[in-house]
């Protein structure tokens, strides 16, 4: 499904060049080359207040440095961009590498669900906001309406996220996996459920923590309708912070509500074209815009995928097994899996399924 959505958005986007004029396009993008590393320097700035939004949220104990927590914001960004993954896959990777770097697994997992949630929150605020600034701009009504409804159903949508997991949706729905697989084996994927559960809990009990990263959420969503000022005046077009605060909101709208096209591809396009002709930015301009805001996710996304490679691999070198050598005279070390051929150690879930066909028996 995310691969035709995503074909059918490039075939948006081609349609979209090729009506707004292939070569205006090219030439403005070409015109913009200043503009493209000042956006890099805002968005390296962007990366700094997600990071400090999500960690946060961690004990103070368990909490990343910054300069750690920047570079892990970083790939998962990269990842989100580029990847079919939405935004999603990229919190669930960044979740990932903060586990690799030591953080205890639930704590990693529940700050990743809190600061999703807290940065859809902020993101309907900085719409809704730029929306009203649309109808001040403008006197259009119908799209402000359009608009409303869009993001009430999403305030919706994220009051019913919040409510299931402070219900405890973790530990019901291991528990269900568990009675379906008639096992108890399962009984540690319902203790961790049960975990996660209490430290989202006790997360969303955090207000002072809630707080600064809802603050850092929404500095972050600031920064980038600057990215959004600084790109038009590169590309000639003399704009004020307002034009940029309104067509970073409302595009960042509509992909939200067109989130399952990998990239937005097409999508984003169309609605920078759609919101700047209501502005008064030539279409071919607004189709300029864009593909600079993409120069500018595969400068900082291509090597973001290239850390976050070298990363996993390192890890999986790691996690290759060695030969244990015997050495005469030493009692060999059989581990905790109590395994008694060979020099190989037998896995924990091997373990688990010899007990319970023991227990069998």
């Amino acid at each position: 499904m995310a691969y035709l959505l995503g074909l059918a958005g490039g075939a948006l986007l081609v349609g979209l060049i090729i009506q707004q004029g292939a070569g205006q396009v090219a030439a403005a993008v070409a015109n913009a080359g200043w503009g493209i590393a000042a956006m890099i320097g805002l968005h390296v700035l962007r990366f700094l207040s997600d990071t400090a939004g999500w960690t946060v949220l961690f004990p103070k104990q368990n909490r990343p440095r910054l300069r750690t927590g920047l570079w892990m914001v970083w790939l998962g960004e990269s990842a989100a961009n580029l990847l079919p993954a939405a935004r999603v896959g990229g919190d669930i990777l960044t979740a990932r590498l903060a586990v690799l770097r030591g953080v205890p697994g639930i704590i990693a997992a529940a700050s990743m669900l809190v600061d999703l949630t807290v940065n859809v929150f902020s993101k309907i605020l900085f719409t809704v906001t730029g929306f009203l600034l649309l109808f001040v701009a403008t006197g259009r009504t119908n799209l402000v309406w359009i608009g409303f409804i869009a993001e009430l159903i999403g305030v919706l949508a994220l009051v019913g996220f919040y409510l299931v997991q402070k219900a405890g949706i973790f530990k019901s729905a291991a528990a269900l996996a568990s009675r379906l697989a008639k096992s108890s084996s399962w009984q540690a994927l319902v203790d961790n459920g049960e975990a996660l559960d209490n430290t989202v809990r006790s997360l969303y009990g955090q207000r002072t923590r809630i707080a600064g990263c809802g603050f850092f959420s929404m500095v972050s969503w600031v920064i980038g309708a600057a990215e959004i000022w600084v790109a038009l005046n590169a590309l000639g077009v003399r704009a004020s912070f307002v034009d940029g605060f309104i067509l970073e909101s409302a595009t960042q709208g509509i992909r939200g509500a067109l989130f399952l096209v990998p990239g937005a591809l097409g999508v984003q396009e169309g609605g920078y074209i759609l919101v700047g002709n209501l502005l008064g930015v030539p279409g071919d301009i607004a189709i300029a815009l864009s593909m600079v805001l993409r120069v500018r996710e595969l400068v900082c996304g291509i090597p973001g995928l290239v850390v976050w490679s070298v990363v996993e691999g390192h890890h999986l070198w790691r996690k290759q097994p060695r030969e244990e050598k015997s050495v005469p005279g030493m009692k060999r070390d059989l581990g905790r899996e109590g395994t008694s051929e060979g020099s190989w150690r037998q896995p924990a879930w091997e373990v688990a399924v010899t007990k319970e066909k023991r227990n069998a028996e």
